[in-house]
Formats: C-alpha cells, structure tokens, sequence
C-alpha cells in the first residue's frame, strides 16, 4: 500500500513522494531507520524522518564527496568515512587503486544491516572488499583512541549537526581529527541546503575556517534532498578547486576510473562555483 512521503528541510518548506511505499522501520537505540520504496529515484532510507540517500541518486552526492579531494590527493593510501554505513563512500574510495585501508566508523549497527540488505546497489559489496574496516561505535572515541597521522582522506557521511552527530561537528573534534591527517591530506562534508539551511552552513564554514587553512565550498542539485546541495573540502595544503580540467583527466586515467555518472573534469570548476545567489544567502550569516 502507498503513502505520501513527505520531508521538512526547514519550517517553512516541505516536498516529498505521494505514492511511496514503506519497505522497513527500525527503531534502533539511536533514531528511527526506514526503507521506502519510491516510483521516482527507487529505494531509499531515511533516518528520523530525513533523507540520507536512494539508490536512483546517490552516486550524486557519493561522488561528490569522494573524488574531488581524492583526485587532489597525489596519492591517497587511507581514508577515514564517519557514518557512512550505507557504504557508499566506501565504494567510491575503492576506486582509487592506491586506497588500502579504509575505515568506516558508523554509530548505528541497524542503518548497515538494512542498508546491506534493501540498498545493494548503493554499496555495491564494499563492506566485503577486505580494505574496508567497519567499526560500530562512537566516532569520536575512535578518533580520541587513535595514533596520529594514519589518514590521507576523511569524509563526514553523517547526519547533520542536529542529530547524534553533533559532536563531530565542532572546533575541538576537528582539532582531534588534524591529528590522524598525514600531511598532505584533506576533508569532505556536507553542508546543507543554501535555500533551507544557510545560517547552519554558515556556522559551519566558521569553524572549519577557524581550524583549516584551505576551505573550499562545492554545490550540485541532489534530488533526493530537494535541492541545490552544498558541500565543503578543507585542507592545511591541498586545494581541490585549483584542479585543472587536464590535470583531472590526466589522474582520472592514471587510476583508471572511468564510467562515473555525475562527477568529470568537464564540471570540476562549476561543482566549485556558488552563484550570486547562493553567495548572497550565506553573506546574511557569514562574518565578515
């Protein structure tokens, strides 16, 4: 039976799927996980009522996350994915040939469980490849319990500061995580909606500007989430935007990545570029 399927980004603002339908609901310790399926992008989860990803658009936002710092990374070895129990980082990570360790540190043993079981294709088998390391627990424990410089590449696949994951999101834990990064390295993590969430993004963008010396801003469009989607890669030395459409290319096919469906040289720069806009939105919050 369907049902509408209907997401809040902001008070004011509401859109959705009219005729879902509810696959699976989980009520874990931590948040209410459900699986839905959708005539319009597939299968999809959503945790507390929100959209994490689907499998008619992940690689959107999955590649995105990925691949603009790894391609800035001369050679990266390991990767560290907070959340991420989907697996969907973890897949794009293995792209990258050089990669031969990568851990995911997910809270929510139930949101791997149903994602492995109902969303195959967003993880594609990653957690069976044996670079993958899968930790159930706390993040911030494991990156308190950690010995330093041990990662090339982080990336935040979690939920938003307003959620069990607040704490990831702040100057004393970046300031905990520089401490595993080996220079060169680099972040990614998502922002928010400009439109929903531009106070939030802007918070956010203080603090890793406080803690990082290179803080570069990417958007595209992700269906799923309803709107043009920022994100953000922040870096002591690499500089992601600073890519050039040959370099890219030139990386892109000395890794032998190919067939990827949304990220390519060609969109590189405008994945980096905020119109007038959206730079107007955040300018309301950002301090001078």
């Amino acid at each position: 039976m369907s049902a509408p399927l209907l997401f809040r980004p902001s008070p004011d603002a509401v859109y959705g799927f009219p005729h879902a339908r509810l696959v699976a609901r989980v009520d874990s310790r931590y948040q209410r996980i459900e699986v839905w399926d959708t005539p319009q992008l597939g299968r999809l989860f959503t945790l507390d009522g929100r959209p994490m990803t689907s499998t008619g658009d992940e690689f959107i936002y999955h590649e995105c996350m990925v691949h603009p710092t790894a391609l800035a990374h001369p050679s990266p070895r390991a990767a560290l994915v907070l959340g991420g129990g989907d697996g969907g980082a973890a897949r794009q990570l293995l792209r990258h040939p050089g990669i031969e360790r990568i851990v995911v540190a997910e809270l929510d043993a139930q949101v791997v469980r149903l994602t492995r079981e109902h969303l195959p294709d967003v993880h594609g088998g990653a957690f069976d490849d044996p670079r993958v390391e899968l930790l159930i627990g706390d993040a911030a424990h494991y990156v308190a319990a950690t010995a330093p410089a041990q990662f090339d590449l982080v990336v935040f696949d979690l939920t938003p500061p307003d959620s069990p994951a607040a704490g990831l999101y702040t100057p004393a834990f970046y300031e905990e995580l520089k401490r595993l990064m080996r220079p060169p390295a680099a972040l990614s993590l998502h922002l928010g909606s400009p439109y929903c969430h531009a106070q939030r993004i802007a918070g956010l963008l203080g603090d890793l500007r406080a803690a990082f010396a290179v803080v570069r801003t990417m958007s595209t469009f992700v269906p799923l989430y309803g709107s043009l989607w920022m994100m953000a890669t922040a870096s002591d030395t690499l500089d992601p935007a600073a890519l050039t459409v040959d370099t890219l290319a030139e990386r892109l096919a000395a890794r032998r990545i190919d067939a990827l469906k949304h990220y390519d040289p060609a969109m590189h720069a405008g994945l980096f570029s905020a119109s007038r806009s959206v730079r107007d939105k955040l300018s309301q919050f950002l301090k001078p």
